[in-house]
């Protein structure tokens, strides 16, 4: 193991998770949703109520992969004014409260626009785990891997069941953290139950050598969660977190949070499930 990769705040969060028996969570929110001090309270009641890791996401003015309640929020975000260096207050916010790895989900474009290595640097310095990349493969990826190294920070690419060997390997390879498997092709959004692919992709980075994957795209309730922990790391939850805090603001993200993590023991399970 390289010294990098014992320093992910991301691996510790699902290794600890881990070593309690059970999946990581993690929980997505848009930032500057409906503002940046709403966003900071409700990453906070996600971690006070058992979420391990957050991930916090930047609105993009074209999010291709999100569905209708992201999308609204993130317009929402957008109107009500915010800018992306705005994100960092966010990250430092829930950070400064609480234990949880926070990440950042954002389109490659805001990053390169304001500098690869200038945003790497407020990350790190925000007290940010690293960044989840939907729309940066590993080929195209050299700069963020001289920056990650460079400020610590975790780099987190997605697979899919339409990937390809190579692509898994390359991907695993290229991670450091976990490994984003996405459970179906097309927009997130909750669903009413989980796609089977998911066990797959799963598997396949594991055989690539993926020592934490977790699932992302689809989970919305406590039983689909428990379906994910039997056999990945870790379980991330979006769109049901994002339509809480719209409906209720963050005392429903509080109480979903805390339901959504019943689902996450793994015991029970044989040594190979596990």
């Amino acid at each position: 193991m390289t010294t990098a990769q014992t320093t992910s705040k991301s691996a510790a969060a699902i290794d600890k998770a881990r070593a309690e028996g059970r999946a990581a969570l993690i929980g997505y929110l848009p930032a500057g949703y409906p503002r940046v001090e709403d966003t900071i309270a409700a990453g906070i009641a996600l971690a006070e109520n058992g979420a391990d890791l957050i991930e916090i996401g930047i609105p993009y003015s074209d999010p291709v992969m999100d569905g209708q309640v992201i999308q609204a929020a993130t317009t929402e975000a957008l109107a009500n004014g915010f800018t992306v260096s705005q994100v960092f207050d966010v990250v430092q916010g829930i950070t400064s409260s609480t234990d949880a790895a926070v990440l950042v989900m954002t389109y490659w474009n805001p990053v390169v626009r304001m500098g690869v290595d200038e945003f790497s640097r407020r990350l790190a310095e925000a007290g940010g785990a690293g960044l989840i990349t939907p729309d940066l493969i590993p080929d195209e990826a050299s700069e963020w891997m001289e920056a990650s190294d460079k400020y610590g920070l975790d780099r987190v690419f997605l697979v899919a069941p339409s990937s390809t060997p190579e692509r898994m390997q390359r991907t695993v390879d290229a991670s450091r953290g976990f490994v984003y498997a996405v459970s179906i092709m097309g927009v997130t959004g909750a669903r009413t139950s989980v796609s089977t692919a998911a066990k797959d992709v799963v598997a396949a980075a594991h055989a690539a050598g993926a020592d934490r994957v977790c699932v992302g795209l689809g989970v919305s309730n406590a039983s689909q969660v428990r379906e994910i922990a039997a056999y990945a790391e870790g379980v991330i939850v979006g769109t049901a977190l994002v339509a809480a805090i719209r409906d209720g603001g963050v005392d429903a993200v509080a109480a979903l949070t805390k339901d959504l993590s019943t689902g996450l023991s793994r015991s029970g399970l044989t040594e190979e499930e596990a």
